[in-house]
């Protein structure tokens, strides 16, 4: 097992793969000046005051103070380098051809009627247009799951889609498109067969016919709590429609689809210096292989890649997408500024204590999830892609609010890479739950689902994890095996992303 990991040839740093004391040689005559914790960083060489500190082959910061040689490198002793310019970035300049070959090019899954990607579960899903109705939506679908469900074997859940978001909003705002155009996309969401039922209340700003098509504003498809007589009537209209809506989908069945049908959504979070080195990267492997046989991966966060913007833009396949992606990026710097703050404020504490000293250096491992493939198409929050092949969608970093922005966009699973640890899920779709070294494997045995920590340790290569999970990913597509989050229920409350004011 090897002692540190250095990425690059050029890079200054390394980063330990488990606690090593003070007085360690590390390699042979560099001597650990200081304890350092597993993940986090030390000196290759002396640094000077100012000078640049390197990792993945770029500065992430510079020196505060001189640094010797074998010292231990931490958040507090870097300053944050200046924000790439997104003007005029080189676009097409490193486009791959030569991904690596799938092993498999089908997955079983739910055709959807629209021509839209497949659905990988069959799920009656109960919108809602504004949070007041939450509480009585919960005791009905606790009652659907008990007293009906059962009566259709074919459909695998029902799930409430609850939000804070409705009312006591500036709903004219013109960045309330954001959540109309999530709740509208994820009332569509392939899981969902195409069977549309919405609870509203009757007096909130978010109206039925801002999340649904006129069409299908029926009673049909609709109830209005306001306009129920009493809670029982409540509850009766909320079953009724539901069963009717149950005997449609347990008539769905999955057939054997090519991964062209496939959209798999890839996050993290709760990341650690390993993230870029095992988890993301091999995670970046499987989404290779999936763009090679024809599926769609989509990757996010604008905060954690916006230090390596450039590094997306070489990748991408037009001008077009290219002035996309500068496009989105300058929206999210102004929404920062607006608020004051930069993208200094992400990483999180726990990142830091996984040896993440700044952004730079979070982004560097985040972009690694995406692999290498070319980027065909940028998406604002929620939108829904019309391109296969390696799309970036841009979104905030926060687990809570990108998960739903990728779901709004049609994902049927989600890759979700984790170094610290996080019991985040998503009720709609699997989440595929994969860390970045083994001792956080042992630690949540029974909730990781796949450890990219043989590749730290040196004992499997990234080629190896990755296909691991690629194969991992077809089996949850296809149905014939849940991740732990799905198993156990683990799911988050739907956190809309909202720019526009609150009234």
């Amino acid at each position: 097992m090897r002692d540190y990991v250095k990425l690059t040839e050029r890079d200054n740093v390394a980063v330990v793969t488990h606690d090593a004391a003070k007085g360690t040689e590390i390699m042979p005559g560099l001597v650990l000046l200081d304890d350092i914790p597993q993940a986090h960083k030390f000196a290759l060489v002396d640094i000077p005051k100012d000078g640049e500190i390197i990792r993945y082959g770029v500065v992430l910061g510079y020196a505060l103070d001189p640094i010797k040689r074998g010292a231990w490198i931490n958040e507090h002793m870097l300053r944050l380098p200046v924000s790439p310019s997104v003007d005029n970035m080189p676009w097409g300049t490193n486009i791959r051809k030569d991904l690596p070959v799938a092993p498999r090019k089908t997955f079983m899954g739910y055709r959807s009627a629209d021509g839209f990607y497949a659905g990988t579960r069959n799920i009656l899903g109960i919108q809602t247009t504004v949070q007041c109705v939450q509480g009585v939506l919960n005791v009905a679908v606790e009652r659907i799951k008990r007293e009906i469900l059962p009566k259709y074997p074919n459909v695998d859940d029902v799930v409430a889609v609850n939000h804070a978001y409705g009312c006591g909003v500036a709903i004219n705002a013109p960045f309330a498109k954001f959540p109309i155009r999530a709740l509208r996309n994820i009332a569509r969401h392939p899981n969902f067969g195409g069977q549309l039922m919405v609870v509203s209340l009757g007096c909130e700003k978010l109206t039925v016919d801002m999340l649904v098509d006129p069409e299908n504003n029926t009673p049909d498809n609709v109830i209005v709590l306001q306009d129920c007589k009493g809670y029982d009537a409540m509850m009766n209209a909320i079953l009724g429609m539901a069963e009717k809506k149950l005997q449609v989908l347990d008539k769905r069945r999955r057939e054997e689809l090519p991964l062209s049908e496939l959209l798999v959504g890839m996050q993290c979070g709760g990341s650690d210096a390993f993230s870029g080195v095992s988890a993301n990267p091999s995670a970046g492997y499987a989404a290779d292989m999936l763009v090679q046989a024809g599926a769609t991966v989509m990757f996010s966060e604008v905060t954690e890649v916006r230090d390596g913007v450039h590094f997306i833009a070489e990748r991408c396949v037009s001008e077009e997408v290219r002035n996309k992606l500068a496009d989105e990026m300058r929206w999210y710097d102004a929404y920062l500024d607006a608020g004051h703050v930069d993208r200094s404020a992400n990483p999180a504490p726990g990142n830091k204590k996984g040896g993440l000293s700044n952004i730079v250096e979070k982004a560097m491992g985040s972009i690694a999830k995406s692999g290498t493939s070319p980027i065909v198409e940028v998406l604002s929050p929620a939108e829904r892609p019309t391109k296969h092949g390696m799309i970036y969608a841009a979104t905030p970093a926060s687990d809570m609010v990108c998960g739903p922005c990728q779901l709004a966009s049609g994902i049927g699973l989600q890759v979700f890479m984790t170094g610290r640890g996080t019991p985040y899920g998503l009720a709609a779709v699997p989440v595929i739950k994969v860390c970045s070294r083994n001792e956080m494997k042992a630690q949540w045995e029974d909730v990781i689902d796949i450890s990219a920590g043989a590749v730290v340790t040196g004992e499997k290569t990234i080629q190896e994890v990755g296909t691991e999970l690629f194969n991992f990913i077809l089996d949850v597509a296809s149905g014939t095996k849940k991740p732990y989050t799905e198993q156990y229920g683990l799911h988050n409350f739907l956190c809309i992303f909202n720019p526009a004011p609150i009234t």
